[in-house]
């Protein structure tokens, strides 16, 4: 079938399917059946960038995206999230005119690092993001170390990799390479000489298997490292974050480019930090590369305001079985030091496929919230006793802890607190039902 026709075809299935509600990965998986070469006979531009990993794609992604639509760059983002190789595929063929051009001067692309190397056999990147390698739906994907294999299969000769130093597994994808840039974050006074965590996947280095020597820490298994047997190391970052003042929202690019946070943690910073380094490489110039990251807000839906009542509220939505990303947002009401009481909620635990093992939440560090800032601590959702077995082994005061699985139910016990602000702790789906049932009441 002749490429403008399966073009045309793309695009009125995907029209189809936003009028419907249906999802955007479906147009690509269709012009992939009338033709598995289909990208390679596109015209793509010279610059693409993929953004892989745990944890931080789809913010990555959009700060980058945002750099360069500010400089003037018409940009091709798979920004609804389909990243994998369909979801890409229905992007670039939506950017391209029936000649098989792709319309864009540059194309982001979030991909999920299990399809990865699925994708890049239909096109190469010109800059391969990884931001790290987590525990991430570990039902799905297996150990991190899986992971990091089936991302090593995308890796080939000729791309720019841009690798987080102060990850051990993932920095490793620069081992005796050329092409490599790192970026990470210097020692700061929030650096930690043990790692506190309820796990710790590289006390073993993951080249050598011996034991991985730490000089600190910045949080889990991210931090500055070396292996005495082996000489995996650290590397100098070419970015660096050389100064983070969480209290205030600043932080220091390479001691000269200074960014204003929105959103004040760690995890962000290193997100702004990677956003910057490929913007730098693309050839944005510094200051106006800092001029779109000040203070930029995430549109993502990890972020959204409520109500109950008159107490003001805020939604922190974490990953699905992604221990790190929860640590995120505990991590965040910690350090913004504001009475409050806080609502974990894990009533689904995945979105793509039924699973009621809840061993992940044994990974979290819940022990953030034993903190004099954290009034009460409310856990809801169908796992609430799971979660109530995980703060027994916590520190935490047992007379602040309310346990009501049904969420209606723990809405209106809300409603009957004395709250100074609310936090709500869940993933996408529960964020979803949660904000509903609360619309549903306060209309009332």
């Amino acid at each position: 079938m002749k490429t403008a026709i399966i073009i045309l075809i793309n695009k009125i299935v995907y029209f189809i399917g936003k009028l419907v509600g249906k999802g955007s990965s479906y147009p690509g998986k269709l012009a992939l059946k009338l033709d598995k070469d289909i990208l390679k006979k596109v015209k793509l531009p010279e610059n693409i960038i993929m953004v892989t990993g745990s944890n931080g794609k789809t913010s990555t992604v959009g700060m980058i995206c945002k750099v360069l639509e500010d400089n003037g760059y018409n940009v091709g983002c798979n920004k609804e999230g389909a990243n994998q190789t369909e979801g890409v595929t229905t992007m670039i063929l939506n950017c391209c005119n029936l000649k098989g051009e792709v319309k864009k001067d540059i194309l982001v692309i979030e991909s999920d690092e299990k399809y990865t190397r699925h994708t890049v056999k239909h096109f190469k990147p010109k800059y391969l993001v990884v931001t790290n390698l987590y525990r991430d739906q570990m039902t799905r994907s297996g150990h991190p170390e899986l992971v990091y294999d089936v991302v090593k299969d995308a890796i080939s000769d000729g791309i720019h990799l841009i690798l987080n130093t102060d990850d051990p597994l993932s920095s490793m994808y620069g081992l005796n390479r050329e092409n490599v840039t790192y970026f990470g974050m210097n020692e700061n006074e929030l650096v930690k000489k043990e790692n506190t965590s309820a796990y710790d996947d590289d006390k073993y280095c993951p080249n050598c298997k011996e034991v991985m020597n730490y000089e600190y820490y910045h949080f889990n298994h991210i931090g500055k490292y070396k292996c005495q047997n082996c000489g995996h190391e650290r590397k100098n970052p070419n970015y660096a974050i050389t100064s983070l003042d969480l209290k205030n929202g600043i932080m220091k690019i390479n001691e000269e480019y200074e960014v204003s946070i929105a959103l004040r943690s760690i995890y962000n910073a290193y997100n702004l930090l990677a956003a910057f380094a490929v913007c730098d490489l693309v050839g944005v110039t510094e200051r106006n590369i800092i001029k779109s990251l000040n203070n930029y807000i995430i549109n993502n839906g990890r972020i959204e305001n409520f109500k109950v009542n008159n107490t003001d509220g805020m939604v922190l939505v974490s990953k699905h079985e992604n221990s790190i990303s929860y640590n995120q947002s505990l991590l965040y009401i910690k350090n913004e030091n504001k009475k409050c009481t806080v609502v974990v909620i894990v009533d689904a635990i995945s979105r793509r496929y039924y699973t009621a093992a809840t061993y992940w939440l044994w990974d979290i560090d819940f022990e953030l919230l034993n903190t004099e800032c954290v009034d009460n601590i409310v856990l809801s959702g169908k796992y609430a006793y799971d979660l109530a077995m995980r703060f027994e082994h916590t520190n935490i005061e047992k007379e602040k802890i309310i346990i009501e699985p049904d969420i209606n139910l723990m809405i209106d016990k809300l409603k009957d607190m004395n709250n100074n602000y609310i936090y709500t702790v869940t993933c996408f789906k529960d964020k979803s039902t949660f904000l509903k049932l609360l619309k549903d009441k306060e209309g009332k």
